[in-house]
């Protein structure tokens, strides 16, 4: 739980020979009456493979609405929010992968996927072989280590390459400073910029411009949602020109203004926000793995 009260997931860093590619790993269970639906939704900026093993999930896509219960999905990274509900209890187990993981991993494409979900089985792992990880009388922990041996299996079987060190600092530059312009960010990143272009946008699945823009504004979501460093409230605020220039990026890419949405609840998004406020304190050294959060 938060300092707020809202409840947060269970979410760690992966096994230190498993975070070039993996990123968070995390478990949520949630009871609720049989025919309660919960609306909200998801907004990540990375892919991410999430194992539902309970629930009634709709989500809509940039393909379309999509229907599915227990199932294995592979989520590509998403642009804006994306709206999903479950209806009754739900358990969801899944991991968060690095940006440039997909492309060493399974030869994927991520700009093919961004805003979209797919089983499984569509970017060759079989849902059968992740369902089966998950042994219903384990604990959450083992499930985690689970889908870690799977990674680190696969990782062993093609010998993969870890992402390309450019793509591991541009992903670091977004955790710490999203308003770097991008010229800025090539020339730290040791390229020049139609290079990081291109990398960027094979690895993160759209330009450099709108990874930082997203960073900036879920930091910001964050931190209205209470799951942000409160030290780091003005300067995530100061990342904004003025409150229009706020207004106007928040609401086009949450589909509701900062007001709305500090007010509104927000669950299931605010548990992703956690995870990755989580993950990026941890990638920037702000927080050891394990060690209390600041919102906690």
């Amino acid at each position: 739980m938060t300092s707020g009260g809202q409840p947060l997931s269970y979410n760690r860093a992966p096994a230190p020979d498993l975070a070039p590619w993996v990123g968070r790993l995390y478990v949520t269970k949630v009871t609720a009456p049989e025919d309660y639906r919960l609306s909200c939704g998801l907004f990540n900026d990375t892919a991410c493979v999430r194992i539902q093993l309970a629930g009634d999930w709709r989500a809509v896509t940039a393909t379309g609405p999509e229907h599915f219960g227990k199932a294995a999905l592979f989520f590509g990274p998403q642009s804006r929010r994306m709206p999903v509900s479950v209806t009754g209890s739900f358990t969801s187990v899944g991991l968060a992968l690095r940006p440039g993981a997909c492309l060493t991993l399974q030869g994927l494409h991520v700009r093919e996927f961004v805003d979209r979900l797919v089983v499984t089985d569509a970017v060759k792992t079989p849902s059968a072989n992740i369902l089966s990880r998950i042994d219903p009388d384990g604990t959450p922990e083992d499930w985690l280590q689970g889908l870690e041996e799977m990674i680190r299996q696969r990782i062993a079987q093609i010998d993969a390459k870890q992402p390309d060190p450019i793509i591991s600092r541009f992903e670091e530059l977004a955790f710490s400073n999203p308003n770097i312009t991008v010229a800025q960010a090539a020339r730290d990143c040791g390229v020049e910029r139609r290079k990081l272009e291109r990398m960027v946008s094979r690895d993160f699945g759209m330009s450099p411009k709108q990874v930082l823009r997203r960073a900036r504004a879920l930091d910001m979501a964050s931190y209205l949602r209470g799951v942000a460093d409160r030290n780091e409230g003005d300067e995530i605020t100061l990342r904004y020109y003025d409150e229009s220039h706020l207004i106007h990026e928040f609401t086009e890419l949450f589909g509701m203004s900062p007001r709305q949405f500090q007010s509104t609840p927000q669950p299931i998004l605010t548990l992703a926000l956690e995870s990755r406020q989580a993950r990026r304190l941890e990638a920037l050294k702000r927080l050891q793995p394990g060690e209390d959060r600041p919102w906690a």
